[in-house]
């Protein structure tokens, strides 16, 4: 009898009971490496999010999703689902980067469990430990979750399709409803959601194909999302959100982003790839395959920037646990499937606490705090009318969304004419805001960053406070003459208090600063 077919039935009796104690007993050391895990990023939210909160809470106060309440409409996100569940978030007058995480942790849990139902239910114990073992010991997977976007709803509902694929296929219920429902809500947490969900949605159909039912809820789902694409092309005025022209690059950075992501996924790629050549594997593991390959096509032929702790990735390593363990607990023999097991394990971990960028993830929390949002406060209580309240700059983020003046982006993110190749310094000059704060490696900017001559722009203003957010990394803020006085004494105010509460005195990114922190939080 093989793994799969000695799957344990719901209903077990008394001396079936000792045989759950070890799965019991796994799942509540998974479940606590995993709080830990997430109780150690909690304080990590990326600049990004507060793009997303920004349309989020102008939705919620009724002015609809638009990055300024006045002025051109433009679409400067991809997760409409995500914007509108943190619309909702604002509406009830949640703090957004801690309504967001708590979703997020929410559906990690989600994910977790499925790993290991569904390891468990179709490669024994096993399958749960390299499964969920895998997907726990990854460090970025709690950053994805704590972050404040969208990257562990997207994995989470992308795991759930899998496991309706899965059901297929073993000839198992699977309710009408849900495969529609799901490929249309992937689609809109992120457009090439509906690609990741079309493998295992049309395997669904094809087996379904008899039925009315099913295809009643297809055909409702694809109106839905019909609808949408309309609407949003109506409202926007574009084809594609904005972000699509601004943040993704070419086939040579699509090239390296996918040599990267092979090397750090090693080990589950081919233990989910070795399903496709065992007979009683073969059908799941196509299924696996394909959706993993649907899913990183689009940042294959596009090469995403701005992809921290391998973000885009993310997207679909559930997936991948999924299918290691699944291939791990059903070889034989046995030892050798829990050898190549541990390997993919321990690959995880060791990937997971390597990447470059960790050590500025792991202290981006404070650091954010100190200084974006900090000059973000400042400027909302500057003693500037409300027509004047407008600011250019390049980290449209938490600056923006804290300060709640009218915002240029001249990176071009929520700019629709720059992302079309406008020149950001000539937009910039044309409208001439109160404000303009500029990325800089120190105190004293220099070059052209992002194509914006910056001391052409800032020409006749003043710079009222230099702030540095990490070792390398600054933000310089400058002001209309006029205005200067009560903008500089107000972010500078807000920026030294917000400087003595998180991590004073330590701008340079290490691990040890990290951790340091963390200690300091333990109950000792």
């Amino acid at each position: 009898m093989t793994a799969i077919e000695a799957d344990v039935e719901p209903g077990t009796t008394a001396p079936d009971r000792p045989r759950r104690l070890p799965l019991v007993l796994v799942s509540l050391v998974l479940l606590g490496v995993f709080l830990v895990g997430a109780w150690a990023a909690w304080f990590f939210t990326i600049d990004d999010a507060f793009i997303s909160f920004r349309y989020s809470a102008n939705l919620a106060a009724g002015h609809g999703p638009v990055w300024n309440v006045d002025g051109p409409r433009v679409e400067g996100f991809t997760n409409f689902a995500w914007v509108v569940w943190s619309g909702l978030g604002a509406w009830l007058g949640l703090a957004l980067p801690f309504f967001t995480k708590v979703t997020s942790l929410v559906l990690g849990l989600a994910t977790l469990y499925l790993l290991i139902r569904e390891g468990h239910k179709r490669a024994g114990l096993t399958g749960v430990l390299v499964g969920a073992g895998a997907y726990v010991v990854f460090l970025p997977t709690y950053f994805h979750i704590t972050a404040g976007l969208e990257t562990a709803a997207f994995a989470a509902v992308l795991l759930r399709v899998v496991v309706l694929g899965l059901r297929v296929l073993s000839g198992e219920r699977v309710r009408t409803w849900e495969p529609p429902v799901l490929l249309l809500l992937l689609g809109m947490l992120r457009p090439e959601g509906v690609l990741a969900a079309l493998p295992v949605v049309g395997l669904w159909l094809w087996r379904e194909r008899g039925r009315a039912s099913a295809r009643w809820w297809t055909l409702a789902a694809v109106v839905v999302g019909a609808g949408y694409f309309v609407w949003r092309w109506q409202y926007y005025g574009q084809l594609l959100p904005n972000t699509f022209y601004v943040k993704f690059g070419h086939l040579d950075s699509g090239w390296l982003w996918t040599k990267h992501t092979t090397v750090l996924l090693l080990p589950l790629l081919l233990l989910t790839l070795s399903l496709v050549f065992r007979r009683a594997t073969r059908a799941m593991g196509v299924l696996l395959v394909v959706t993993v390959a649907v899913t990183y096509l689009t940042y294959a032929v596009s090469g995403p920037t701005m992809d921290y702790l391998d973000r885009f990735a993310d997207h679909a390593i559930p997936v991948l646990c999924l299918g290691a363990g699944l291939a791990a607990g059903t070889l034989a023999p046995r030892v050798v499937g829990a050898l190549l097991g541990l390997v993919a394990v321990g690959w995880s971990a060791v990937a997971g606490v390597s990447p470059p960028d960790l050590a500025a993830a792991a202290n981006y929390g404070p650091d954010l705090q100190r200084a974006h949002v900090a000059i973000g406060k400042g400027l909302a209580a500057a003693d500037v009318p409300p027509s004047s309240r407008t600011l250019a700059v390049s980290d449209a983020g938490a600056i923006p969304y804290y300060s709640g003046w009218t915002s240029i982006d001249y990176i071009g993110l929520n700019d629709a004419a720059i992302a079309r190749g406008a020149n950001p310094t000539e937009v910039v000059m044309r409208a001439r805001p109160t404000v303009i704060v500029v990325t800089a490696g120190g105190p004293d900017p220099s070059g052209t960053p992002y194509g914006f001559d910056f001391a052409k722009a800032t020409a006749g203003y003043e710079e009222v406070a230099t702030v540095e957010m990490r070792a390398g990394y600054w933000q310089d803020v400058y002001a209309l003459p006029q205005y200067a006085s009560t903008v500089g004494e107000h972010v500078r105010r807000s920026t030294d208090a917000a400087r003595q509460v998180n991590d004073p005195g330590r701008p340079e990114d290490t691990i040890d600063r990290w951790l340091d922190r963390l200690r300091s939080q333990l109950p000792l």
